[in-house]
């Protein structure tokens, strides 16, 4: 077999291949034994039909077209590592020339990687904001804090901001009750803004007993999107009474015998979430100054594929779940369809970039991922998937993915590499040392909240 190359542009080639025709003699034999098996000539046991009889019966060109079927994807991959090719997609192959007992000859055009040329990074230089916890941000998180441990008490009084009531809803569609439009009991905190658009104006000044009719828009269910009469009956008011801020409080809601502790804490986490917004905010800086530094030509094929596989993942799966269409997506972004195409092509073109910069990184570095490294990427992935480590790892390797999260790993190790030969600066001028990913996120894992949330897992929540 003999091969060349040509290249068309940065990211495609086209390769010429010439096969000698004795080197197809075991795709042959392999036709001849297939159609064997699929057909029946009189006289002749199955799968004992001689080749001559088959040529005769069913034609030469049947079996040539099963053989060149057969040996095209071993000689293109021959050709493809011979020019040590990283091609991308699948090729655009044209048979030119099928000569029996002579040759074969065909070409593929496909794209493939880009040659790139990493610079030097050392000198890259980014600001981010400063970590800064004030006062105010102190009271706010102990705030919230307090709101998880509030309790409830029914009042005889019209409801009012801030009141949690239970009510019975039924909604309509031209006059008819919708099969899912009806829910008694529902437990619904006036301003939260939970429900139904309008519902808040319609409930306030009401005691329990008493019901009003608004129009809103569906947001899920059989009717998502279309306006409907909604009806609301108040069964319950109940008042909202929040806890004392005082030591009281810090034992009941933390592990803090006084509220100085648990505020002194409040502060120490704030920084440490602070800190990893920093550092994550760091890593998106230097990543775009190290993009501006590196030509990086995209191919085109692969460029609208991203832009469907991301289009098709927010229709069908991200909106579809909140019972959304596009449409209505960008009517509550405030985009319009060119906007957004141009925001979705955006985020394509950098996305590739990012992947090919980072993986010609990994390759000039000589990264490598040990099993270490691959066990603690997967366990945050299944964490934030929210499947166990056991399923995500099966999932995994059923689908063929392990090459995948490696090249996640090894492009997450070069990037690191780069921010930390880089120069990062907070807004006030201080130089910073960026602390890794993985102890930022352990100093925000368990918070006061969490463990609140915890706690009054069994209160019924507004």
């Amino acid at each position: 077999m003999k091969s060349a190359v040509e290249t068309l542009n940065p990211t495609r080639v086209r390769l010429t291949v010439e096969v000698p025709f004795e080197e197809l003699k075991d795709s042959l034999d392999a036709a001849y034994k297939k159609i064997n098996q699929q057909v029946t000539v009189k006289g002749f046991r199955k799968g004992k039909i001689p080749a001559r009889v088959i040529d005769q019966r069913f034609g030469r060109g049947a079996v040539l077209e099963e053989a060149v079927n057969d040996a095209l994807p071993k000689f293109y991959t021959e050709a493809v590592n011979e020019a040590e090719l990283s091609v991308l997609g699948q090729p655009e192959v044209d048979i030119t020339e099928l000569k029996d007992g002579e040759t074969l000859n065909f070409t593929a055009e496909v794209d493939i990687r880009p040659s790139l040329e990493i610079p030097d990074y050392s000198g890259i230089e980014v600001e981010v904001d400063a970590v800064e916890v004030s006062d105010e941000d102190i009271e706010k998180s102990v705030e919230q804090l307090r709101e998880r441990f509030a309790s409830t008490s029914p009042v005889e009084r019209a409801a009012q901001d801030g009141d949690v009531i239970t009510i019975d809803l039924e909604a309509k569609v031209d006059g008819e009750v919708l099969e899912d439009g009806v829910a008694e009991g529902v437990s619904y905190t006036i301003g939260s803004g939970e429900l139904l658009d309008g519902i808040d104006d319609a409930v306030k000044g009401l005691e329990a007993g008493g019901e009003a009719t608004f129009t809103s828009e569906l947001k899920g269910g059989s009717a998502a999107g279309k306006e409907a009469e909604v009806t609301v009956k108040v069964t319950q008011v109940a008042a909202r009474e929040l806890p004392e801020l005082d030591d009281d409080f810090a034992q009941l809601a933390s592990e803090f015998d006084t509220l100085d502790e648990l505020k002194g804490d409040s502060r120490k986490r704030l920084e440490n979430m602070k800190q990893y917004d920093q550092a994550t905010q760091a890593q998106e800086r230097v990543l775009e100054k190290l993009l501006e530094l590196v030509e990086v030509p995209v191919p085109e094929k692969l460029l609208e594929d991203e832009i469907n596989t991301r289009k098709h993942n927010l229709e069908h799966h991200q909106l579809g779940q909140m019972g959304l269409d596009l449409a209505k997506y960008l009517e509550i972004q405030g985009k319009t369809e060119e906007e957004f195409e141009t925001e979705t092509r955006e985020a394509a073109v950098k996305g590739i970039k990012t992947q090919f910069v980072l993986d010609e990184l990994v390759k000039v570095e000589k990264l490598n991922v040990n099993q270490e490294e691959l066990t603690e990427h997967l366990m945050r992935r299944a964490a934030s998937s929210g499947m166990s480590p056991d399923q995500f790892a099966q999932a995994v390797v059923e689908g063929g993915q392990v090459p995948l999260l490696v090249g996640e790993v090894a492009r997450g190790k070069a990037l690191a590499l780069v921010v930390e030969a880089a120069t990062v600066k907070d807004t006030n001028g201080e130089v910073i040392d960026l602390d890794e990913e993985e102890e930022a996120e352990e100093a925000t894992a368990e918070t006061p909240e969490a463990e609140a949330e915890a706690e009054v897992e069994e209160k019924p929540e507004a």
